[in-house]
């Protein structure tokens, strides 16, 4: 018996204690991998072969494979923060900006992509999705309407200028008119809009002009006959439309057929719309403009041209009014508030004027062997050789796994079977220690002796 196996044992007991104690030491750690100390035998080679009574010389350190097991996810307050449930990673990369470029010049990519499993992300200043160590998040960037194409990964950005705003070019209208309400057209054939006793019903719908300024469009519903109805409507309290006398004029006036059969009236083929300008319409859509308004506070709307009203929704039933839909698509400018991500990966800006609009959506990136994958640090991992080359797609496809906003992968360190571990690791250092100690005390009789 030589030092050799009992040094060669001290040392795999020491470094099988390093990763041991790296575990440990990352048991906090959000998206921090376990790992293991793989050993082998060692023996001395000879010409004519070692025998099959040759003796080891010790033991070596094989490897230390990385465990890539799912670790628990833990839920947070925070949208940003990400967990994948599956094999998927997070691509990251540093990012250069250039000084002389313009300000709204994207950033360069600086590295080669990085691979994490740590979803701890934040907004840097520009916007961008960053991790702690600044790397951005990289995935597709959304076209201007919102439209999200699978195309080569870049840092993911999100609108920190706000929305623009958006003028109403289409409103949506779906409401009953009581079939039972009597006639309230006055003798002279006009409408009184501070008088309710001349018209039957009513009911308002914000609308935006093209600088986002808010529009009140009331409409009035007036009886003329039986199954008969003009609609008028204000702007801001003024009249929409006028007749030559300057007497409000209806926008539309909706005919529905005689009700022989005794059922209630629904819109069909035969209900007609009759238009403020002559013509008629069997779709319900109606032509609108808006002219110009001076609000109560002074300030002055713009005209909204080119604005359509659909009233194809409207029915005449034998029962109390009701509007049972009112949508319009404009809005006024606004600021970035929140953020959502949902489990395929696509970033959802949320502005303060309700709206919210895709921004961006990740990518995520699996190998055939991650086992293979070198250890950077900073919870990053590169691709190898050993690992092969990724294989790319979004959330929720392949073995990707899926996305989960608001939650953190917690390391898959097991503290139990780790200090386990490092029991039975300080008992070989011991027992490695003890051989060299024997051999010592057996050198010593050999040299006593005479």
């Amino acid at each position: 018996m030589g030092f050799q196996q009992g040094l060669s044992g001290l040392n795999a007991s020491s470094k099988n204690l390093d990763v041991i104690g790296n575990n440990v030491a990352n048991a906090g750690t959000f998206g921090a991998k376990s790992a293991r100390a793989e050993f082998a035998d060692m023996y001395a080679s000879a010409m004519n072969g070692a025998g099959a009574n040759s003796i080891g010389i010790g033991v070596q350190l094989a490897s230390v494979a990385q465990q890539f097991t799912q670790g628990n996810i833990t839920t947070t307050e925070n949208s940003l923060d990400l967990a994948v449930n599956g094999s998927g990673f997070f691509q990251v990369a540093d990012i250069y900006r250039d000084p002389n470029a313009a300000p709204t010049a994207p950033p360069q990519v600086a590295s080669p992509p990085m691979y994490s499993r740590n979803g701890q992300f934040k907004l840097d200043r520009s916007g961008y999705i960053v991790n702690n160590q600044n790397q951005a998040l990289l995935g597709y960037m959304a076209d201007t309407n919102g439209l999200i194409a699978p195309q080569q990964a870049r840092p993911l950005q999100l609108p920190t200028a706000g929305i623009n705003p958006q003028a109403t070019n289409a409103i949506n209208l779906e409401f009953n008119l009581d079939s039972r309400a009597g006639v309230t057209q006055p003798a002279a054939g006009s409408i009184n809009f501070t008088d309710p006793l001349t018209y039957n019903n009513a009911t308002s719908v914000t609308v935006y002009d093209a600088k986002g300024q808010d529009v009140a469009l009331t409409y009035y519903f007036q009886k003329t006959n039986a199954d008969t109805w003009d609609v008028f409507a204000t702007a801001n309290g003024d009249t929409l439309l006028a007749d030559g006398g300057g007497n409000p004029a209806p926008i539309a006036t909706i005919s529905y057929p005689p009700n022989t059969g005794g059922n209630p009236v629904a819109p069909d083929g035969s209900v007609q719309y009759y238009l403020a300008g002559g013509g008629t319409s069997t779709d319900g859509r109606i032509p609108l403009e808006v002219p110009a308004t001076t609000k109560a506070d002074g300030s002055t709307t713009l005209a909204i041209t080119g604005l359509t009203l659909d009233m194809n929704g409207a029915t005449q039933y034998g029962t109390t009014f009701g509007v049972t839909n009112l949508t319009q698509n404009g809005y006024a400018a606004g600021q970035l508030v929140g953020v959502t991500i949902d489990d395929s990966g696509i970033v959802m800006a949320r502005f303060s004027n309700g709206q919210s609009k895709p921004a961006a959506q990740l990518e995520l990136a699996t190998f055939r062997n991650p086992q293979g994958l070198q250890p950077l640090g900073g919870n990053a991992w590169a691709a190898t050789y050993a690992s092969g080359d990724p294989t790319l797609s979004v959330p929720g496809s392949g073995s990707m796994g899926v996305l989960q906003s608001g939650a953190l992968e917690e390391s898959n360190v097991d503290l139990t079977a780790e200090l386990v571990n490092m029991i039975t690791a300080q008992r070989a250092y011991q027992a490695n220690a003890q051989t060299i100690r024997t051999q010592d005390q057996v050198l010593q009789t050999l040299v006593s002796l005479r």
